[in-house]
């Protein structure tokens, strides 16, 4: 009896494989676009700078403008422009985080509670102020790394390209608009932007 020994695969077999294997990635690479895509803000939780943990859902309802802060910059004064724009508005439902960055020009060197008081000592600043973090770079924090991600934001991902970069975060934690470091706090655009998703000119 002549042994029996299994058959090679045929042409037919390995393209089936293929096909098999095209379509795993496919839905892999979908399942990740889609993840992506269902996160908002309200996913990621910085320090305060206090020290304390502040997990971004504790604004959930709220409209938010992240803004990567620094105290030795040309833009700084805009403090005074963002806790004007946060007086005007937090009756409203809106709030204006401050996150501290270092990673242009060694802008903002200083220690959680040097940051604390210059800014409020010079600014007056009342909004909530984060513990400082990298908004770049190998070792940029889980927030910025997604609201930097052309994926998760297509309209408003891209790398931060200095300090004062605001990010307009909707009701819902979807980050809706982005605007730079020149734009001032009471730039029209921004405030009619802000005024749009808060329902309305207040």
């Amino acid at each position: 009896m002549e042994a029996c020994h299994p058959k090679g695969k045929t042409g037919r077999d390995r393209s089936r494989e293929s096909d098999v294997k095209k379509l795993f990635i496919l839905f892999a690479l979908l399942g990740t676009t889609l993840m992506a895509a269902d996160k908002t803000v309200y996913d990621f939780t910085l320090t305060s700078i206090d020290g304390q943990p502040t997990p971004l859902s504790s604004f959930k309802g709220q409209v938010v403008l992240l803004v990567n802060v620094a105290s030795r910059c040309g833009y700084t004064p805009q403090y005074a422009g963002l806790e004007a724009l946060y007086e005007k508005y937090k009756d409203h439902g809106f709030v204006i985080v401050g996150i501290p960055a270092n990673n242009f020009g060694g802008q903002e060197p200083g220690t959680n509670a040097e940051i604390k008081t210059f800014c409020t000592s010079k600014y007056n600043v009342s909004f909530p102020m984060m513990a400082k973090v990298s908004v770049k770079g190998s070792d940029i924090t889980p927030l910025y790394a997604f609201l930097t991600d052309k994926t998760a934001n297509p309209k408003t991902g891209g790398e931060i390209g200095w300090n004062f970069t605001k990010f307009l975060v909707d009701h819902d934690g979807k980050v809706i608009a982005r605007f730079d470091s020149p734009v001032k706090p009471d730039a029209p655009e921004l405030t009619s932007a802000i005024e749009r998703a808060l329902g309305g000119p207040k």
